[in-house]
């Protein structure tokens, strides 16, 4: 094999690599199931079970829930008073944007400029959570989750958040305690997640939103592997425990009913939305793309190693296929045609014309 070759091929492998190490995080959230740090519904006691008053509460019993302001719409009305009356021993905290700016400025001032410049109002009601979380604790709930029963039972974890499906987890329900190791790695990644992408929704689900989350417990139970392993009998402080589906909304026992929502997207939303469901679809096409890109490059590259070798000395061959020998530029000794064990690469390629092909001689440096 020629040495071009090899190192087209060696170049071509290194750019993969490159690649395939910056996503490999969201290759692997796309096979991680959360199955070694699910809340099972053996753990989980019936509402008004007599065992509730044996479990342990480490989460202070806080509801928190962002709006712009203090007018709730109203379709929203019914989830937030659903929620307010079945916890009426439980403190709640609306931040507002004005309450989140007072609170980022007076607590976490190192962050107070990004929170400002932030282009989506989304970003900073996404935002203000994992701080509220971290600080106090308790348990942040969208405005449109609207609660079916106490919340009580989620109470005894360190911290949870809840599944998505197909993949990762969600940032609208998620439970704390106060200064929770998780939730101060989170806090801190949003500076260095702060990037504008092409698209608004894909900007706000990488810098903030559920994507961004997924990503640091990914990576999160990735560096707590064994203390993770660990925590399965002996639970770890730092351990995020998952709310599972069918334990989130769906059925007679959930915790959540799901009411109209998506407030901040877009119509890019729509495409990504599109895209997820023609997955399938996308993947062929950019294997075809990639596989297409990667043919258009190597033919470009033979063509330019072949101008490269006009410019250095060949020997013609005519058709009738008698060398004819050319001097090589830059020698005044006669060169030698190189021994050939069959085909040129770029007769095999069909990059040689059909009167005349060349062959590379000896090269000296002047």
């Amino acid at each position: 094999m020629r040495r071009s070759v090899l190192i087209f091929l060696l170049i071509t492998i290194v750019i993969l690599t490159f690649l395939l190490h910056q996503v490999s995080t969201l290759i692997a959230l796309l096979l991680e199931d959360a199955s070694a740090d699910a809340i099972q519904k053996s753990e989980l006691p019936a509402p008004n079970s007599t065992l509730l008053t044996n479990r342990p509460q480490l989460i202070p019993k806080i509801i928190h829930q962002t709006y712009i302001n203090e007018s709730i719409p109203a379709h929203w009305l019914p989830a937030q008073q659903a929620c307010l009356e079945l916890h009426k021993d439980y403190e709640y905290k609306l931040w507002t944007d004005a309450k989140s700016l007072e609170f980022i400025e007076k607590e976490y001032p190192w962050f107070a400029t990004t929170f400002r410049n932030y282009q989506h109002p989304i970003q900073r009601a996404d935002s203000i959570r994992y701080f509220v979380l971290a600080h106090y604790g308790g348990i942040y709930i969208d405005l449109d989750d609207g609660c079916k029963r106490r919340l009580d039972p989620l109470l005894s974890y360190n911290a949870f958040v809840r599944r998505t499906v197909p993949t990762g987890i969600s940032n609208d329900v998620m439970g704390s305690i106060p200064q929770h190791p998780f939730f101060l790695r989170v806090v801190e990644s949003l500076q260095g997640a702060n990037r504008k992408w092409l698209l608004p929704y894909i900007t706000i689900m990488a810098s903030t939103g559920p994507l961004f989350l997924s990503v640091i417990w990914k990576k999160w139970m990735g560096e707590h592997a064994d203390l993770q392993t660990q925590s399965q009998t002996a639970d770890w402080k730092g351990r995020v425990r998952v709310l599972m589906p069918d334990e989130y909304s769906g059925h007679t026992w959930s915790f959540f009913e799901e009411y109209k929502g998506n407030s901040w997207h877009g119509q890019d939303a729509k495409l990504i939305f599109w895209m997820g469901k023609n997955w399938m679809l996308l993947t062929a096409a950019g294997t075809v793309i990639v596989l297409s890109v990667g043919l258009a490059l190597w033919w470009v590259y033979g063509r330019i190693l072949l101008l490269g070798q006009k410019r250095r000395g060949y020997v013609a061959v005519e058709p009738t296929g008698s060398p004819k020998l050319t001097a090589t530029r830059g020698s005044s000794r006669s060169p030698r045609a190189s021994p050939r064990k069959g085909p040129s690469l770029w007769r095999r390629l069909g990059m040689e014309g059909k009167k005349e092909r060349y062959e590379l001689v000896e090269h000296h440096d002047a």
